[in-house]
């Protein structure tokens, strides 16, 4: 018997965001939020951060962005960790995409899809973050294993730190700035797909309305993961100003500002709540005023 066709990751993600609101959170237990929750900076802290923060979110958020990083830092045992948490937020109903930023060629590239996205792997998840830089067709193995698993990916493009301009806004041999071709090849990546396609760009919610990379370039028919919310100086309100008529799309991200408010699993959950009810505002009156 053909086994069944899984649902896409844009569909899941659609539907989690217009159910749980439209927020990411991210988990980035660094040494400074281990210790402003009085845990130590080693594996047992790591865990009791994780899995606070887990057991807070998983069953109130669409979606949950751990930062690989910050569990490989501790070895073998903090991986350990992140797979657990994986594990507990999918079964909780949460979507997890794993910041890992990976980017390679050939073999290697097939191993990472096949470590984060293969059903079966312990550290598989629903989307990872994806760097583009050895050439968008590098990243074929992950795009076409996401397609075949349900899964997503989130290719950076237009990121929120100042130093990704020297690259994202250097012009190709054809004319267009780097960003804008990595947008076009999502947009193909995604024609046809409904309600919204898995294969998404991060586009930094810091970002000058005016950037030459965005535009009529972000209409990609897939989510735009929003970093820079918070911490990084920026808030819902920049939303609008910076993606325009791809307001609908955006998958805005938050990690500090929601994570400051632990160990209280309840402060958590009322900072989510509060966060997530702001941006649907924003929003919404993006997408009206624009209609």
């Amino acid at each position: 018997m053909t086994p069944p066709t899984p649902e896409p990751f844009g569909a899941r993600l659609h539907r989690a965001t217009r159910s749980r609101g439209p927020l990411c959170v991210g988990i980035d237990p660094h040494p400074g939020l281990l210790a402003a929750w009085g845990l130590p900076d080693d594996v047992g802290g790591l865990e009791r951060f994780t899995r606070t923060t887990v057991e807070a979110l998983a069953g109130v958020t669409a979606v949950l962005k751990p930062q690989s990083a910050f569990f490989e830092r501790h070895g073998s045992r903090g991986v350990a960790v992140l797979e657990r948490a994986i594990a507990e937020a999918r079964s909780e109903g949460a979507l997890v995409l794993l910041d890992v930023k990976r980017g390679d060629i050939g073999s290697t590239m097939t191993a990472y899809a096949a470590a984060y996205l293969e059903d079966g792997s312990p550290l598989r998840v629903d989307a990872v973050t994806l760097s583009p830089y050895l050439g968008f067709a590098s990243l074929r193995p992950a795009l076409d294993l996401a397609r075949a698993r349900g899964a997503g990916v989130f290719v950076l493009a237009r990121t929120s730190n100042p130093e990704g301009a020297e690259v994202q806004t250097a012009r190709t041999a054809e004319g267009p700035v780097v960003a804008r071709r990595v947008l076009a090849h999502l947009a193909a990546e995604n024609a046809d797909a409904a309600p919204l396609g898995s294969f998404g760009a991060v586009v930094g919610a810091t970002l000058d309305g005016g950037d030459p990379a965005l535009g009529d370039a972000l209409a990609i028919n897939g989510p735009l993961l929003a970093p820079g919310l918070g911490a990084q100086g920026a808030t819902a309100e920049d939303l609008p100003r910076v993606f325009g008529a791809a307001l609908p799309a955006v998958l805005p991200s938050v990690s500090r500002g929601i994570l400051r408010h632990g160990p209280s699993a309840a402060a958590l959950r009322d900072a989510v709540e509060r966060e997530s009810e702001r941006i649907a505002r924003v929003l919404a009156a993006g997408v009206n005023g624009s209609s």
